[in-house]
């Protein structure tokens, strides 16, 4: 294992996101030959596991435009978003107003910086670290009345733009498949998709405009089969539920719990079972 920054971790707040899981991932589910030629991670998010591994190369990818904007500024911009941040105010007024950038015909125009300082400034005030958009793409979480909110943590958003820049990092915003499609045998490929709802009314897919619903599922786990005959080492995240333990059962899994800190509904936050899935002993 490479010797790592300790400084280098998400810089945001996101649903699903595994730094409860990373210890027991580090711990106990990576491939016992770490030697990887290219990590890939289709399905970014706040970064948990990249950043605690801090791979030489890497393909990242997300879906949601917004995150990864973010991620290229920090990569690119970081002075210039520094003091972006630095502008922002824990007001609320003032929050609805940054909210609302989105509800507004120039949001096109707003430059990559502005919109990188917007989303962790929504995403460090807002209630509970929700990123959830409307069906029009729309950020739409109350504002979260936290006392001292840290909108700005410079030593991090530094490290992390450090560690972005003398590696191979290539940051990408696609369809997942898209994202694999240069996988070869020897890479390692850690997948973290939204997860399959527990029940039919805990379905929470508002992190992305386009949802990820069960025929989502059923075509990641399609590219998971393909990786596997690549030679490619995979290793994936889920709910444990029964949809996803019986589309998996070929592979070898076991059944984890982490803490969720993050859910739309409070009574749904704190325990859950989740699934890890790979193709490699």
């Amino acid at each position: 294992m490479v010797s790592v920054n300790k400084l280098v971790k998400p810089f945001l707040k996101w649903a699903g996101g595994k730094r409860q899981l990373v210890p027991l991932i580090l711990g106990n589910y990576l491939p016992k030959n770490y030697n990887y030629q290219t990590y890939y991670e289709p399905f970014l998010g706040g970064g948990a596991v990249l950043f605690a591994l801090q791979p030489k190369k890497a393909v990242i990818n997300d879906s949601n435009t917004e995150l990864i904007n973010c991620y290229k500024v920090v990569k690119e911009s970081v002075e210039e978003l520094i003091d972006s941040l630095k502008k922002h105010q824990n007001n609320e007024n003032y929050y609805y107003e940054i909210r609302d950038w989105d509800r507004d015909n120039g949001f096109h125009k707003r430059t990559p910086i502005e919109r990188a300082s917007r989303i962790i400034f929504l995403n460090k005030t807002c209630y509970n670290g929700l990123f959830r958009v409307n069906s029009q793409g729309q950020f739409n979480v109350p504002f979260g009345k936290y006392k001292n909110p840290n909108i700005l943590d410079v030593a991090v958003l530094k490290a992390v733009s450090k560690y972005l820049n003398e590696n191979e990092i290539t940051i990408l915003n696609s369809d997942f498949q898209d994202a694999l499609k240069d996988a070869k045998k020897g890479d390692f490929i850690y997948i973290d998709p939204p997860y399959d709802p527990v029940s039919d009314t805990a379905s929470f897919t508002g992190y992305d405009i386009q949802g990820f619903n069960k025929d989502e599922q059923i075509r990641l786990k399609e590219t998971f089969a393909a990786l596997d005959k690549r030679g490619c080492k995979v290793l994936l995240s889920n709910a444990y539920t029964k949809f996803i333990v019986d589309l998996y059962n070929d592979y070898k899994w076991s059944k984890v719990s982490a803490i969720r800190s993050i859910n739309s509904n409070a009574q749904k936050r704190g325990k859950v079972d989740e699934i890890l899935v790979r193709n490699y002993d």
